[in-house]
Order: structure tokens, then C-alpha cells, then sequence
């Protein structure tokens, strides 16, 4: 009897005992050029070690790696941190605006979040281990943003706007070029457009309150919104001032979609953090943004993406002309405020262009007078600093094991970024030697 009880108890301490705790997952990476503060020289042959998820340290040289330690061999490429794109639009089909006007009758609100899981896949893939959404469905993009967060979803991490603060009859607005019987059943559910300061901030604490990080507004008029106005301000300067003190207020930064100067001066002079686009920009409207130390988001790619849908009949008639006037400026206005030393971050409005594209852009800032260096500065340490992250944009001990590898030198031909061999997020690898994982 006294053998079965003391078995019985012997049993029930064993069930009630922790499970043997596990080994910390440990990867070794030897990289063959270490790229880990872009903006800084190199480093020569080296090894990350990765552990559960976050950079441990690194050391020169090729080290072996410790027992039970997963090696990952890229001793004959550039390695460096994961790129952010500051201006993404993950929901909804992307690329395609023939396509999207057709289906928009047809789909749900939960079609969008999954064909967002897919882009976001995609960027993911293409080396961007974070994004900022500047635009989409508020509950849709929180919910995206969290299923990433979670491990549910495979993407990067998203810094989200929700819907995008616009005036009534504003690029933003949802009415805009909708038959009267979808407008009137629509009209009721429009949370995003406002009229007034006092309006304007109850826009952006509904935002908030649907989940956004940072507050997006329409300074101008847009490329793509389907009415015959321009790309002019569209905002008063008041309003912009209570979006961005508002916003502010709540924690959040501000981003403004703007396209003409003048809306460009009354965002800067409201305290907008980035301007998005920046499509004519003059010589005092640079000066003004660098005495504000006010972040350029150029989205060169977008303009060309809208120009060549406009010309091949898909979009919509009253675009064509703003697509045209937009791509012919957009060049020599970047051109004119990086040689002014205007801070840039990297932002490619994906969305306009096709998800996976993302870094074709950076070939698109060289060409307006950065170096590969610079250019990829601003997809790294500048962006992280622009989004007030910096655990993001290097690769040093301590932070997030968001780690890309390209078979180049992307410092000698940026363009060697349009083709990335590995990615690894939060130190699981995603795609490695072409193969998604």
C-alpha cells in the first residue's frame, strides 16, 4: 500500500513539474559584407548570432557556430538590415486600378484583408520587414497589423494610418465620382472626411480610436482621386494645424499627402512630420522644410505607375491630366531638395505600383542625386528615425533580428536590391536562396 501511495505521488509531482524548459532558438549568420548602420563603412566578414528573435551580438570574422545552433551561410553576400517602405497600401488589389474599380461591387471588406495578407507576404519577401500603411480601411489594416503581430499572418510589421483625414469632396473622400444611389448608401458610414478645425479633429480621434498609429491627411488634391480638380491645396491652413495638434496630442506623428507647394508651406508650417510625395516643391518651400526638419517621402514610383495606367485607359479620364503634370514635376522637385539636403526617407506609394516592386525605387533616388548609400540610409536608419523606432534600420545587439541578404554589393549598383536572396524577421527566416520558407 505504501509502495502505491508513494508511486501515486511520485506520479502526481511529475505532472505537476514544469516541462523541461526549452533551448533558446540560435542562429548564426556569417555574412560576407556586413552592412549594419548604413550611413557607416561595412564591415568585412562577420557573424550574427541570433537569439529568440533578437540580435545577440557580432563578431568578426566567420565563427563556428555553438552546438545546436542553426547556420545560415551568406559568406558570399551583402548583409544587411531589413528595409522599411514608409508609404504602403497592403488592402485590396494592388497595381491593377482596372481591376479594383471592377470588383469593388462585388467584394467584402474581408476580401481586402486577405488579398493584404498576400501583399503583404510579398513586400515581406522583396527585403520589407516593416511598412507604414497610409491608407486603407481602419479595421481592416488593425486587423492585419495584429495577425503579423501575432505569427498568424506572415508580413511586415505595419506602422498603420487607417483611413486617410480628407475635406468633403477632398482626394480621400469615398464619395468622390460614385453614382448618386452609392453615394447616398454609402454617405452614412464616411468617417474620414471633416470640415472645419473643430471637425477636423473629431476626425482624427475617430482614427485613433479605430486603431491608427499615425494620422494621414490629404493637404492637396491627389492623381487618383476620380474629379476633375487639380493637385492645389485643398485644406485650409487652420485645419491642417488642428489634424496635426491633435494627432499630436494623442501621440501620434502626421504624414500629409501633398502635391502643390503651397499645401506643401501650410503642412510644414502646421507641424506635419513627413510630407508624402512633395511632387513641386520650390526653393522657399525646401527652405521651409529644412528649417522645420520636416521628413520628404518622395513615392518616385508612383507617378510613373499612375502615368502608364493613365495612358492605358485605366484610370478614370479626369486622372489623366493630373497623372501627366505629376510624373513631369516629380523628378526635378526631388532633385532640387536632396541637393538642398532636405531629409528623405524611403517611400514608394505601393499600391499605385504592384506589391513586390517596392525596390525599384531606390534606383529612382540615385537617379535624383543620392549615392546607394544614401538611398539605402533612407530605407533604414533614416525611416526608423522618421518613424520615431529606433530599434529598426540596423542591425545591432539588442534589436529585432530583422535581417536581409542580397547576392551583390548594393553600394556599387543599388539595383542589386530589386532581387533579395534571404530575409529574416524577428529571426525566423523567411525566404533564403529564393525559396520562401
Amino acid at each position: 500500500m505504501k509502495y502505491w501511495v508513494a508511486a501515486a505521488v511520485l506520479a502526481s509531482t511529475a505532472l505537476a513539474a514544469p516541462a523541461a524548459a526549452q533551448a533558446p532558438e540560435v542562429t548564426y549568420i556569417h555574412a560576407g559584407h556586413l552592412l549594419d548602420r548604413p550611413g557607416e563603412a561595412p564591415r568585412g566578414p562577420s557573424t550574427i548570432v541570433v537569439r529568440e528573435g533578437k540580435v545577440a551580438e557580432i563578431r568578426a570574422g566567420l565563427v563556428p557556430a555553438e552546438d545546436g545552433a542553426k547556420l545560415v551561410d551568406l559568406s558570399r553576400a551583402t548583409v544587411l538590415p531589413g528595409l522599411i517602405d514608409m508609404h504602403v497600401h497592403l488592402l485590396g488589389i494592388g497595381g491593377d486600378p482596372l481591376q479594383a474599380r471592377l470588383t469593388r461591387l462585388n467584394t467584402e471588406p474581408e476580401d481586402a484583408v486577405f488579398i493584404g495578407a498576400g501583399n503583404a507576404r510579398r513586400t515581406l519577401e522583396a527585403g520589407f520587414t516593416t511598412v507604414r500603411d497610409l491608407g486603407g480601411s481602419a479595421r481592416g489594416i488593425r486587423a492585419l497589423r495584429d495577425a503579423i503581430d501575432r505569427g498568424d499572418v506572415t508580413g511586415p510589421t505595419v506602422v498603420n494610418a487607417g483611413e486617410p483625414i480628407s475635406v468633403t469632396g477632398g482626394h480621400g473622400d469615398p464619395l468622390n465620382g460614385l453614382a448618386e444611389p452609392f453615394a447616398h448608401a454609402v454617405a452614412e458610414s464616411v468617417e474620414n472626411t471633416c470640415n472645419g478645425p473643430d471637425d477636423c479633429r473629431r476626425a482624427v480621434r475617430r482614427q485613433v480610436g479605430l486603431g491608427a498609429q499615425v494620422i494621414k491627411f490629404m493637404a492637396t488634391g491627389g492623381v487618383l482621386s476620380n474629379v476633375s480638380g487639380g493637385l492645389g491645396r485643398a485644406m485650409q491652413p487652420d485645419e491642417m494645424k488642428a489634424i496635426v495638434e491633435t494627432a499630436h496630442a494623442l501621440g501620434r506623428k502626421t504624414a500629409a499627402h501633398s502635391h502643390a507647394a503651397e499645401g506643401t508651406r501650410a503642412a510644414v508650417e502646421a507641424g506635419v512630420d513627413t510630407i508624402e510625395h512633395g511632387t513641386f516643391l520650390d526653393d522657399a518651400t525646401i527652405k521651409l522644410m529644412k528649417a522645420h526638419g520636416t521628413w520628404l517621402v518622395p513615392t518616385m514610383l508612383a507617378p510613373r505607375a499612375a502615368l502608364a495606367q493613365a495612358r492605358g485607359g485605366m484610370l478614370p479620364p479626369a486622372t489623366i491630366p493630373k497623372a501627366e503634370q505629376a510624373a513631369a514635376a516629380a523628378m526635378e522637385s526631388h532633385r532640387r531638395a536632396i541637393a538642398a539636403g532636405v531629409k528623405v526617407a524611403f517611400g514608394t506609394d505601393t499600391g499605385v505600383s504592384k506589391h513586390g516592386d517596392n525596390a525599384q525605387e531606390f534606383a529612382l533616388m540615385v537617379e535624383a542625386g543620392m549615392t546607394p548609400a544614401q538611398a539605402i540610409k533612407a530605407a533604414t536608419v533614416g525611416a526608423a528615425e522618421a518613424l520615431d523606432r529606433p530599434g529598426l534600420g540596423r542591425i545591432a545587439p539588442g534589436l529585432p533580428a530583422d535581417i536581409i541578404a542580397v547576392d551583390g554589393d548594393p553600394l556599387a549598383d543599388v539595383r542589386e536590391l530589386e532581387d533579395v536572396d534571404f530575409v529574416m524577421k524577428g529571426g525566423k527566416v523567411i525566404k533564403q536562396e529564393g525559396e520562401a520558407q
